[in-house]
């Protein structure tokens, strides 16, 4: 069979699959590394390690394609958004990535914010003014350390640090990913001059922006070591959201898809760039025609891994070699779902690492609501997937209010494999859930465009009719009845202890040299 490799850059796992012309996934793996906390508020990754992470997984799907005789066409790149690192003059990384997770630089976000430039940067851009994004990281840099900023000669994110290890061609960047930094004018398509002055840098030293369809031509090393034609081509691709809207055949009018891995996020597509009254919606690009809007939540998967490791018997650590973290939180899960809907009256603002949509503020963090006495371990991380699915549907209420039609979800990522995360998340969106046959959405997206870029796939819209649906899960009307009347409780809370708890954040201490921690690599 005919197929392309899609390469999918995560915040712990680049994965790569092999699909054919007919959507079917052939091939699967992964390459696993630690995202790094070194102190409050800082999410970092290696990207020698991200880089290194594309070769071996391109390597490791390619062998398997020959040993299946299958013949391949294209491979296609999907990346996480929002990551920053300096680079030298030759496109290398320089220092570590700065992820989408890390919030040092909120005092940078709120200042923007408080100076009355928030709201049209975002409508200008399609990226809200929040800590995630590096017009805010760059702030940071500008104020805590303009020697390194000036001195740097390029900025990147995780496409161009995957670009500098695949690719020969120079230093680009493709539409999608440059969409979602803040930084570029996504109606005008070039970097936006405001953005750059608050950043401090110049256009000169960002990526050259291409669309999402161009092809590259791989580094003769790893199209060999892969065992690949030297004109295989690299479709420079996409960013992870929009991908993952494709992967679930989430592109016709009225379908949205939800994002549930690590993070979370919830986003439909729309024909051309647009910004929401209200400003709590992001819009990226998947091709130059075909837009997404949406909004991302930074907890989701990752909230039960820290329940486990934090409140069980046994989950008190890492997971051990050869153990399957994902089981041990299948078995958590399941204990979770003898607690009833709305958890007892118990609720949970699950923002571990900050919070992005639907406010787009600084300074959020996690806390738990009405604790009784009578309140056990099940009660607490039913409480936390509930919170999780809350927050996507008050991202769900975004898109009511600006009159965009939502008449069925697509679901996809490692969480729906259970049946009480993808049950809650159709009680709280009061939407049915269909569950794509495969998890990897987002991989399985890259294949699907890299199949546009080269002309197998004239039509986006026809992935819908590709992508196999394994599961239907309707809303239980009582559940979702309960959760509409708890939502307008968890925004006043949030909204209410966001001061306290910023107040509480300065108070943390650092940690001691040589006690950094990282996040289990399978979170």
């Amino acid at each position: 069979m005919d197929v392309v490799i899609g390469i999918d850059t995560g915040t712990t796992a680049t994965k790569a699959v092999a699909a054919g012309m007919d959507g079917e996934v052939r091939v699967v793996t992964s390459v696993h590394y630690p995202l790094s906390v070194p102190g409050p508020g800082r999410a970092e990754l290696d990207p020698g390690r991200l880089r290194d992470a594309a070769v071996q997984a391109l390597i490791a799907v390619a062998k398997q394609c020959r040993e299946r005789g299958d013949r391949v066409l294209a491979v296609s790149l999907s990346a996480f958004l929002h990551g920053l690192v300096p680079m030298d003059a030759d496109g290398n990384p320089a220092g570590p990535l700065i992820t989408w997770a890390d919030n040092r630089s909120s005092r940078q976000s709120e200042a923007i914010a408080e100076s009355g430039r928030a709201k049209a940067l975002q409508a200008r851009t399609g990226t809200p003014v929040h800590p995630m994004a590096p017009l805010a990281k760059l702030a940071w840099w500008r104020a805590e350390d303009p020697a390194v900023l000036r001195d740097t000669p390029r900025w990147g994110g995780v496409k161009e640090v995957v670009l500098s290890g695949l690719a020969r061609e120079g230093f680009v960047v493709d539409l999608s990913v440059a969409s979602g930094t803040g930084l570029y004018d996504i109606h005008e398509r070039h970097w936006d001059p405001e953005a750059l002055d608050i950043a401090g840098i110049d256009a000169g030293r960002l990526a050259e922006v291409v669309p999402t369809t161009t092809a590259l031509a791989l580094r003769a090393e790893v199209a060999s070591a892969a065992g690949l034609p030297p004109g295989t081509p690299l479709i420079i691709g996409a960013a992870d959201g929009p991908l993952a809207n494709l992967g679930v055949g989430a592109t016709p009018a009225g379908v949205a898809a939800v994002s549930l891995g690590t993070s979370g996020a919830l986003r439909t597509v729309v024909d051309a760039p647009a910004a929401d009254r209200a400003g709590r919606l992001f819009c990226y690009a998947l091709t130059e025609d075909r837009w997404v809007l949406g909004g991302a939540i930074n907890n989701a998967g990752s909230v039960v891994r820290w329940a486990g490791q934090t409140m069980a018997e046994g989950f008190d650590r890492p997971a051990a070699e050869g153990e399957d973290a994902d089981v041990r939180d299948a078995a958590l899960l399941v204990e979770a779902a003898s607690a009833p809907a709305g958890s007892d009256g118990l609720l949970c603002l699950p923002y571990l690492l900050g919070e992005r949509a639907p406010w787009w503020r600084g300074g959020m963090r996690g806390a738990y609501l009405g604790l009784r006495r009578e309140h056990g371990r099940p009660h607490l991380v039913r409480a936390a997937v509930e919170g999780v699915c809350q927050q996507l549907a008050l991202v769900r209420d975004t898109f009511a209010t600006e009159g965009i039609p939502m008449t069925e979800v697509r679901a996809t990522g490692g969480a729906v494999a259970s049946e009480l995360w993808v049950g809650v998340l159709a009680a709280a969106l009061d939407l049915p859930v269909a569950v794509a046959d495969t998890p990897e959405g987002t991989a399985l997206g890259a294949c699907l465009l890299g199949l546009h870029a080269i002309g197998d796939l004239p039509d986006l819209d026809r992935a819908a009719a590709l992508v196999d649906i394994t599961a239907h899960t309707r809303p239980d009307p009582e559940d979702a009845a309960l959760y509409k009347r708890l939502r307008p409780l968890i925004e006043r809370s949030a909204l209410a202890v966001t001061d306290v708890l910023t107040e509480l954040d300065k108070l943390a201490p650092s940690p001691l040299p040589g006690t950094e921690k990282a996040v289990d690599s399978r979170a």
